[in-house]
């Protein structure tokens, strides 16, 4: 019994020293880590950080002015394939290949002998009509002859004046004329040849003033005005053209949702040739005294878009709305004001009171 009261005891001895050496080596750890904590705010205080080293801008005001590039095609302002509304042989060509003529002059001339010979055969009938339809007349006013026997005699006139009128418009058209001014082509007829109304004999354009045809995408179609200029280059030029837009289709293309536009260019030089690829330069948005800032200033953040500015010598966050931008500026519709030094460098190390040092860039 003794025994077993001793190795309790002993047991009880051993616990209690294990408790005591416990409690006393936690205090201890809690002594240096106090320490450790004051040395290292000590430290804080006697050694501060230097400056992170960053770019700034001051913001102005500028004049932003938002574009589209687009594709293009050069139309003539008129063009026209030159045919025939009869078929006939043809009797003469009066125009040179690439060669500018007028509205009106002939260009064509096909046989006609067979009209005039029927055009001859109607006048003689129409003449013979008009003097029974004036003796009818005649012996009407006499009471001879009939109400209706005078207008059956009239109506003979008639017809064969209209039969008249007929074969003159029949040959009216065996003389082909050009429609405008401008400029004819290569033709693809020759004298004596067979031509049909199928048959294409040369195209004429006028090319004075051309119209450049292009289109834009659906969601900038409310920003297009009627007369509004435009921009626009063609290969193997360095020179920039001037248009302006006179028409607007008055609805959304279904299949490539796009408007369709056109613009009215001079062309005094005639450089500019129908079927030309034209690259167009056109303005959307003009503002004055509008906030423009670096594309590589913006941080993405979750609730939008941030910048930094520096305030006091220290990084300030700031969340921003921006508009349209250029290849390498944003437009600012809030967030910043003239005069505040946005940083455009090291922004990604940047935190809130991080204390800076800006060098200002133009």
């Amino acid at each position: 019994m003794k025994r077993k009261n001793i190795i309790y005891l002993i047991l009880g001895l051993v616990l209690a020293s294990g408790i005591i050496y416990r409690i006393t080596k936690n205090r201890q750890l809690g002594s240096e880590g106090k320490g450790g904590k004051m040395g290292a705010m000590k430290g804080g205080k006697g050694g501060m950080m230097p400056p992170s080293k960053v770019n700034g801008v001051v913001i102005a005001p500028q004049n932003f002015e938002s574009s589209l590039s687009l594709s293009g095609s050069i139309e003539g302002s008129e063009m026209v394939q030159i045919r025939s509304e009869i078929s006939g042989l043809v009797k003469g060509i009066y125009f040179q290949e690439g060669s500018t003529v007028t509205q009106g002059q002939l260009l064509v001339k096909l046989n006609d002998t067979e009209l005039q010979a029927q055009l001859k055969q109607a006048l003689s009938k129409e003449k013979l009509a008009a003097e029974t339809e004036s003796r009818a007349k005649q012996l009407l006013k006499k009471e001879a002859i009939s109400q209706e026997e005078y207008d059956v005699a009239l109506a003979e006139l008639n017809s064969l004046k209209a039969q008249t009128e007929l074969i003159r418009a029949q040959l009216s058209k065996t003389a082909i004329k050009a429609p405008f001014s401008g400029r004819i082509g290569l033709r693809s007829i020759s004298a004596g040849e067979y031509l049909t109304p199928s048959a294409t004999i040369a195209r004429l354009v006028n090319s004075n003033q051309v119209k450049i045809a292009f289109s834009v995408p659906e969601k900038y179609a409310g920003k297009i005005d009627k007369n509004s200029q435009i921009e626009f280059t063609i290969a193997g030029s360095t020179e920039t053209f001037q248009a302006k837009i006179y028409a607007i289709e008055p609805g959304i293309e279904t299949t490539t949702r796009t408007l369709q536009l056109k613009a009215l260019a001079n062309n005094p030089k005639g450089v500019l040739l129908p079927g030309s690829f034209a690259k167009i330069n056109l303005p959307l948005q003009r503002i004055k005294d509008a906030l423009l800032i670096p594309t590589q200033s913006i941080i993405p953040v979750l609730r939008g878009k941030q910048v930094y500015i520096s305030e006091n010598g220290l990084a300030k966050p700031v969340m921003i709305e921006t508009g349209p931008r250029t290849d390498k500026d944003v437009l600012v519709l809030s967030g910043l004001k003239v005069g505040d030094t946005l940083l455009t460098t090291g922004i990604m190390s940047l935190k809130p009171e991080t204390p800076v040092k800006v060098t200002l860039k133009n």
